[in-house]
């Protein structure tokens, strides 16, 4: 058995794409981007956005790449590999949000685009991120205050957040997941509990699981982290569902097993452990 699964994957091994900055310090960007498809047992290929000099603590600078490099990048890679996903994140202008765009609908290619608008120098990016890039997209890992910016409105309370996500599937066409849900509580209140919005053909789904508490350091590129897993699983071909609870499940155990890099420094690891059935994904009855 084994050897017949070696085979197979001589045959083809599934391969995704990263489109994102480069972080000195390990934690985000490409280098997790590409630690976690590893993990995954998905080829990891790149096209770097930016040189980031940063560390889980503190960012120091940033240096965007010309939109030219980031689009010889994208063309190297596909020309030669077959690339089953690509993600996108931290893409730091508008020249390079439109070359990512046009690859994107050049190679017809299933992207999993991380809104991270952290990374903008300029507010006016986020409206060619909405009308350039969003629409190529066939999923969108999206915080809370980043839809406020995109949707120009506040979200608060679950209602908002059931709105907001109907609102970026429409004006999308992608699946949307919403992070950044509100902490709830079971009847104990002993378990805490992270809820997520995600709205996917047309009907409204809540993903949960457990708060893992961590210095804010720690967790430094969950979002890069999630995003990452959810591409890889569907590199994987994985139904969505199984995706969803793949990056969620990866997310809190890399979490949960830390590993120290330094002096009162932790960062996120690929977990060793299983943590699939902490998470809950259910449909939600909204009209």
């Amino acid at each position: 058995m084994e050897k017949k699964r070696k085979k197979q994957l001589e045959k083809s091994y599934p391969a995704a794409l990263t489109i994102s900055g480069s972080d000195s310090g390990g934690s985000s960007g490409i280098q997790a981007d590409l630690r976690t498809f590893n993990a995954f047992g998905v080829y990891g290929c790149c096209a770097i956005s930016g040189i980031m000099s940063k560390n889980p603590a503190k960012s120091d600078r940033c240096d965007p790449v010309s939109p030219e490099i980031v689009t010889s990048q994208i063309d190297a890679v596909l020309s030669a590999i077959d690339i089953k996903a690509v993600k996108c994140g931290m893409l730091f202008n508008a020249g390079i949000i439109e070359a990512v765009a046009q690859a994107t609908e050049k190679y017809r290619l299933k992207l999993i685009c991380d809104a991270n608008f952290d990374s903008f120098t300029e507010p006016e990016n986020i409206e060619v991120f909405k009308q350039k890039l969003l629409p190529q997209a066939s999923w969108l890992i999206i915080s809370k205050s980043e839809a406020e910016l995109l949707l120009k409105k506040e979200i608060s309370g679950v209602n908002d957040r059931i709105a907001a996500a109907k609102e970026l599937c429409r004006c999308s066409r992608a699946s949307i997941l919403l992070k950044g849900g509100t902490v709830e509580k079971n009847s104990r209140q002993i378990l805490t509990r992270l809820t997520d919005v995600i709205c996917h053909n047309g009907k409204i789904w809540e993903a949960s699981s457990l708060k893992v508490d961590v210095p804010q350091t720690t967790a430094h590129g969950a979002g890069c982290t999630l995003s990452a897993a959810m591409t890889a699983a569907l590199a994987l071909e994985f139904p969505w569902e199984e995706a969803v609870y793949a990056g969620k499940s990866f997310v809190m155990g890399s979490l949960v097993e830390n590993v120290r890099i330094g002096k009162n420094i932790t960062a996120m690891y690929p977990p060793g452990n299983d943590y699939s059935g902490s998470i809950q994904l259910e449909e939600m009855d909204v009209k």
